[in-house]
């Protein structure tokens, strides 16, 4: 059984400014948590109503019933299973190899697929802009299915970071050089743009290499790609020249 004021400590967790205050975020489902689990987040409570995850201690796990995880779960039709982990502290971020930020990147969805696709490419750094969502909403934590454990995560001032970095700072325009035919370097910051808008015209103004994906269609109609697409492409890219 889960009591009212873990019910409430556990479906506030779903706004980020109670994320904040408790330093707790929550994740769903067997996958996402065993990835958790292993990694080096931290265990604060796991409620599941099966008999599964032996490895966690007796006083970390509660076996409830499907009506409780459905007053605690942030899904339509609830998994078997989530656990509320703490917030790690954020790290040093690290300028080598190839960084991806994101310049007010605002569908959790699309958020959660760019940190899949960051690690699977082996980016390991991801640069939020503050007005980015926040990479612990329960719908990020959903969609990165485990890969929030494998990539550092940093929240900075955009505009402030771009000024100061060493790193050659790359953007996506309709207007930029082909990226198939683009020379790419190993190193480098690649800055994605809001979903409607795209890169705000501040940080735009520091870019100095501008790529674009062309458009291959007759019509030549479709107006821009899902922020997420484009960043796979990019980064397929990128790392083809590597290999």
């Amino acid at each position: 059984m889960v009591s009212k004021n873990q019910i409430k400590l556990i479906t506030s967790l779903q706004q980020k400014k109670y994320r904040i205050i408790n330093q707790m975020f929550f994740a769903e489902g067997v996958k996402v948590i065993q990835e958790l689990l292993q990694s080096n987040f931290e265990l604060e409570h796991l409620y599941t109503t099966q008999h599964d995850f032996e490895e966690v201690l007796g006083s970390k796990k509660s076996l409830i019933h499907e009506n409780d995880l459905k007053k605690i779960s942030a899904l339509a039709t609830p998994n078997s299973c989530l656990a509320v982990f703490k917030i790690p502290e954020e790290k040093t971020i690290i300028e080598s190899g190839l960084i991806i930020a994101l310049d007010d990147v605002r569908d959790p969805g699309n958020l959660g697929t760019i940190l899949r696709l960051c690690d699977w490419f082996g980016v390991e750094q991801l640069i939020c802009s503050k007005e980015t969502v926040d990479i612990y909403n329960p719908k990020v934590v959903q969609a990165t299915m485990g890969s929030i454990s494998r990539v550092n995560v940093t929240y900075v001032d955009l505009v402030e970071y771009i000024s100061q970095t060493k790193l050659a700072v790359f953007g996506t325009f309709m207007d930029g050089e082909n990226i198939y035919k683009s020379n790419l370097p190993q190193e480098g910051i690649v800055i994605m743009g809001n979903e409607a808008n795209g890169i705000s015209q501040e940080i735009e103004s520091m870019i100095k290499n501008r790529l674009s994906i062309p458009r291959f269609g007759n019509l030549q109609k479709a107006e821009s790609l899902n922020v997420a697409t484009a960043t796979g492409i990019i980064l397929s890219e990128f790392k083809r020249n590597q290999t």
